[in-house]
């Protein structure tokens, strides 16, 4: 077999001008390969780290933003409302005060609070199956024509509220480093805790009112009031708390149970206070008796103006109940009459009404029991002389002794309330389920990712230029040749070669001279 059948040859031909014609060798194209593939992974190396270089300035330069995950489970979120039942805010984890909290613990100074506050930025989280549930209008309709009220109601709430959120933080706009702005980041979502905490748990200003109350500027039964309703009020803070709790709690710090407490409140507010005021009325205790008459006189005539108002509300809402009628759910069946039902539903109108009237009469109760008690407290500082300089000072010792009792009470139930709100009811109710990292991981992360799109560019575009060139030198050498236009292989035969002849071999050498 000669040596030039060996070779494959690919032909594309000009179909317009069959005698234009190209030729080009397969040992033609892998050794232009070879001859430029140092090139071209030298060339590739270059292009790779230098993407990486500017992809790494870039990541530097630009500060990605930062991204932690958090999430509410309390009572009420599902439904977009808040622990007191109003609509729910999320911003509110970029609170003002909750960053400068944040900035007074890590040492910073309130100069970057704007900036921080203006890149926080919220985004809620639904889960593919809430989709699912929205758009499953059909499903919920063939189940409500069976009779199902639940079903029906389900029908018409269609609207989702996220429980899980992720919190960005674009630091580029502060003056922090990476590292800096994790801390103040995780901090300010540590300190939204405590935020959530004081606006949803204790109420502060209820026992800030009584601390800041100075006794002694008061005249005795003066003074008397003003404890006493800083003690009711507490005392229904209690109440609430203690109707709530279905655990019994019992506080680790206080070492009480609101019960505990309810029942303290009411002893000091029903036997402490209560024998002041007697001795106070039996031996007409006053610093200014006239002041005092004119006292009463106000309180027994705002109290009746207050009563008056009160019976009015109690006989409205009595009345609205009564012709209340709760919503009613038609559900039609098979279209016959006889399979269609209707059906009452829970209303929250008519219970807010029911617990209005509740509320209502109660304080109708204590609004005329105080006008007794003032009636009462008139009539015999009228009869009698005011008392001696000896009883008032027992009457402003007792009353010291009963205010510090109140003050007591009062730091009883906050530790008693803020650690129930934060192991009981708030335990769970926010979270930071993935906190802001920054580690070098993170950071090769962020610059592979800023690489990648562009490395994948180049490095093609690279690869088809290489291919070009190794096509087109290939072609350049083979076009240089007078080989053959036709694709040829090499022939197969069966017989066996013949021997050649003198003249034949002497032709062949010819022609290959000739060839090269």
């Amino acid at each position: 077999m000669n040596n030039s059948d060996r070779n494959l040859n690919l032909t594309i031909v000009n179909e317009s001008e069959k005698k234009d014609e190209v030729l080009i060798s397969i040992g033609s194209i892998f050794r232009y390969i070879k001859k430029y593939f140092l090139t071209w992974v030298i060339i590739a190396v270059i292009i790779f780290v230098g993407t990486f270089g500017f992809a790494t300035f870039k990541t530097i330069l630009q500060k990605p933003s930062l991204v932690a995950l958090v999430s509410f489970t309390y009572s009420g979120i599902e439904k977009g409302l808040d622990p007191s039942g109003r609509k729910f805010d999320v911003n509110s984890l970029k609170n003002p005060s909750v960053i400068q909290m944040a900035l007074d613990q890590m040492g910073f100074t309130v100069d970057e609070l704007t900036a921080i506050r203006e890149s926080i930025t919220v985004e809620g989280i639904i889960p593919e199956d809430a989709i699912d549930r929205i758009t499953a209008y059909k499903n919920v309709y063939e189940n409500a024509n069976t009779g199902n009220l639940s079903a029906a109601q389900a029908m018409l709430d269609v609207t989702y509220y996220p429980t899980t959120y992720k919190v960005y933080f674009d630091y580029g706009n502060t003056s922090f480093s990476r590292k800096d702005a994790v801390q103040v980041f995780n901090t300010i979502l540590e300190c939204y805790q405590d935020y959530f905490y004081d606006t949803y748990g204790y109420n502060e200003s209820l026992g800030n009112s009584v601390n800041a109350i100075d006794i002694d500027s008061y005249d005795y039964s003066e003074a008397i009031d003003v404890i006493q309703s800083s003690l009711t009020s507490l005392r229904k803070y209690v109440k609430q708390i203690s109707n709530e709790d279905s655990t019994r709690f019992r506080s680790a710090v206080t070492g009480y149970t609101f019960d505990d407490l309810y029942d303290a409140i009411g002893t000091v507010k029903n036997i402490d206070l209560d024998k002041i005021s007697s001795y106070i009325t039996v031996n007409n205790v006053t610093k200014d008796k006239e002041a005092s008459i004119a006292y009463y006189d106000f309180r027994i005539s705002s109290l009746t103006r207050q009563q008056t108002a009160l019976q009015e509300q109690l006989a409205t809402i009595t009345q609205s109940i009564k012709d209340y009628e709760k919503d009613s759910i038609y559900i039609f069946g098979n279209g016959t009459e006889s399979t269609n039902t209707e059906a009452t539903q829970a209303s929250e109108q008519y219970d807010r009404m029911l617990r209005q009237k509740l509320s209502t009469s109660e304080e109708l109760a204590e609004t005329k029991q105080s006008i007794n008690y003032y009636k009462e407290r008139k009539s015999s500082l009228e009869k009698s002389n005011t008392a001696s300089e000896k009883k008032s000072e027992r009457v402003q010792a007792d009353i010291n002794s009963v205010y510090e009792k109140t003050k007591t009470l009062v730091e009883q139930v906050t530790l008693t309330a803020d650690d129930y709100y934060e192991n009981v009811t708030f335990k769970n109710a926010y979270n930071i389920l993935v906190p802001a990292i920054s580690t070098p991981v993170q950071t090769v992360k962020n610059i592979i990712g800023n690489a990648k799109l562009p490395l994948v560019l180049f490095e093609g575009l690279l690869i088809f230029i290489y291919m070009i060139i190794v096509l087109v030198n290939a072609i350049k050498e083979s076009t240089k040749k007078n080989i053959p236009v036709t694709v040829s292989t090499p022939a197969v035969s069966d017989e066996p070669a013949k021997e050649k002849t003198a003249d034949e071999e002497s032709e062949e050498k010819s022609t290959e001279e000739k060839d090269k």
